[in-house]
């Protein structure tokens, strides 16, 4: 027989046998159910005393026979029974209520979470179906998130095979209408103990970080906690609330500014089918499209092994939904199956190979070095404008565009100087701050070239309101690298976009040089003090002098 689900301790043998034997039951495509196994239905709940539920699929096979209590059901994982294209399950539900009481908060948030096509709760009266509510979900761009009815249970009639097939497409052309094709929808979630304002930040940050990852934002939630929730981070009710929205909304992916613990991930995915993710793991998923070489993608490979180690879980959904779409990209693995062992022995495959990588890079560096030429590193906070930099100073096509990230493999040009001078420019990918320790490792090629630099132009976005907070999150790395001791330019870029007084006030407050990367004219003087810092103080002379010695 069938399994029966819930709490069967102390039923009778006979009894329970009855209950089992609802599973024979099939019912017509065109009926929600027939007036005898309803009667079934009530009469086995009302000598048992507690809430009697099944779940059908549309063919009419009943999957599920649940025992309750005398307030409600907990309905078991239906993860065999996935969410379609048009967001519903394919399955009814349909249960039993004690005390003529109508659906409550409970009912509302299983059809919302779980997706069903109809929910349907009938009431009992001396052991027969009394009235009958029912309860489904409507389209996207209803003003109602759920639509509910009440009948006589006699009275009642529905073609139920018309009615969810005409719901299904209603929402289907919702979904259509609100969404791009094969784009992520997101809702970003920030929830911390930091101030207001840091929080909106982050979420400033994390919307720009989700344009790079072309991902379309439907909706955000900003939440200051007192103190962090262990299992969920944020409170289980606002979890369910914003899970609840989600699905409403037809979201995709839930991305979380915080950075994730394993059990945390774990514990929100077992909450919902939609796919999880972090801002380690988004970064990781640009790090990934934006790798070219194969250096960049063995160390953006390395990073998502490494990141993904710890979170495999016995359940399998959460590695599932980590490895499809955004936050998949780059390993390729797309099964849960992978076990622990084969991803560890593939980590020891990326890092040997990334030695060899790293040992042909410094063989290039070596040449490069021996040719007595100076390396001017462009640094700077992601999307400050690196790379339109290089190429207005050497006349190249260095890919660019206007996201975070957007470059993550080095690339180098030559820069020419009168009197036959010359230096190598290289660009680099940006920082961030916060930066999570294995996404340092994904681009440890671009800190070993800052490592041989003998100037670091600090490229700051001026327009951007937190340029200030940049700047220091880009000496803070430096200083975990241990670079702040290296001669280092401030270039503010982007004055086009700002007033005089902006300008003015950086100038004052900080020593450098203001340019528009766009505007070659005036470049100039940025050029000027790059040629003085390397000859006429004699930056390179001396570094070269240090490496003869």
């Amino acid at each position: 027989m069938s399994t029966v689900y819930g709490n069967t301790t102390g039923i009778k043998k006979a009894l329970l046998q009855s209950i089992q034997r609802l599973y024979r039951r099939k019912i017509p495509l065109n009926q929600l159910i027939t007036h005898e196994l309803a009667r079934q239905l009530t009469s086995l709940s009302y000598q048992l005393q507690r809430q009697l539920g099944l779940i059908a699929t549309r063919d009419g096979v009943i999957t599920h026979v649940i025992i309750g209590d005398t307030k409600g059901l907990y309905i078991p994982s239906l993860e065999d029974y996935r969410i379609g294209r048009s967001a519903l399950r394919g399955l009814r539900y349909i249960h039993t209520h004690l005390y003529e009481e109508p659906f409550n908060k409970d009912d509302f948030t299983d059809l919302s979470l779980l997706r069903f096509d109809m929910m349907a709760a009938i009431t009992i009266k001396e052991g027969l179906p009394h009235k009958i509510h029912l309860a489904y979900l409507m389209p996207s761009d209803s003003v109602k998130r759920q639509n509910v009815m009440t009948d006589d249970f006699y009275r009642f009639h529905i073609d139920y095979n018309d009615f969810v097939t005409e719901l299904e497409a209603s929402i289907g052309r919702s979904i259509l209408l609100d969404s791009k094709e094969n784009t992520e929808r997101a809702i970003l979630i920030v929830a911390d103990v930091k101030s207001r304002y840091e929080l909106d930040d982050s979420l400033s940050e994390l919307e720009e970080l989700s344009k790079s990852a072309d991902i379309e934002v439907i909706d955000t939630v900003v939440q200051r906690l007192k103190e962090i929730n262990p299992k969920y981070l944020l409170g289980e009710g606002k979890l369910s609330e914003i899970i609840i929205n989600a699905m409403q909304k037809s979201a995709t992916i839930l991305i979380f500014h915080q950075e994730l613990t394993p059990s945390q991930n774990k514990a929100i995915t077992d909450k919902t089918e939609l796919k999880v993710i972090d801002r380690s793991q988004l970064i990781l998923d640009i790090f990934a499209r934006r790798a070219h070489s194969r250096d960049g993608k063995v160390q953006v490979e390395l990073a998502q092994l490494k990141y993904m180690l710890p979170r495999l879980s016995g359940k399998g959904t959460a590695m599932s939904r980590l490895m499809g779409g955004i936050g998949g990209r780059g390993p390729g693995e797309t099964k849960l199956e992978i076990d622990r062992r084969s991803i560890r022995e593939k980590i020891t495959r990326l890092e040997n190979e990334l030695k060899h990588l790293t040992s042909a890079r410094q063989q290039r560096k070596k040449r490069r070095t021996s040719e007595g030429i100076p390396i001017v590193s462009i640094i700077g906070y992601t999307n400050a404008g690196k790379s339109t930099l290089l190429n207005a100073l050497t006349d190249s096509n260095v890919f660019v565009e206007d996201k975070m990230f957007a470059t993550l493999d080095t690339s180098s040009r030559r820069l020419r100087f009168p009197r036959h001078r010359e230096a190598i420019i290289t660009d680099t990918v940006g920082f961030i701050r916060d930066l999570p320790k294995p996404l340092k490792s994904a681009f440890k090629a671009t800190l070993e070239e800052l490592d041989d630099a003998h100037l670091l132009m600090h490229l700051v976005d001026l327009s951007n309101p937190q340029y200030e907070q940049h700047i220091l999150s880009v000496e803070n790395i430096m200083k975990d690298l241990h670079l702040d001791k290296k001669p280092s330019l401030l270039v503010f870029n982007k004055q086009d976009k700002v007033q005089e007084s902006d300008i003015n006030y950086a100038l004052n407050r900080y020593k450098g040089i203001c340019i528009s990367a766009k505007n070659k004219e005036t470049l100039l003087p940025l050029l000027k003090e790059i040629e003085y810092m390397l000859w006429q103080e004699g930056i390179a002379l001396l570094k070269n002098k240090a490496k003869l010695k």
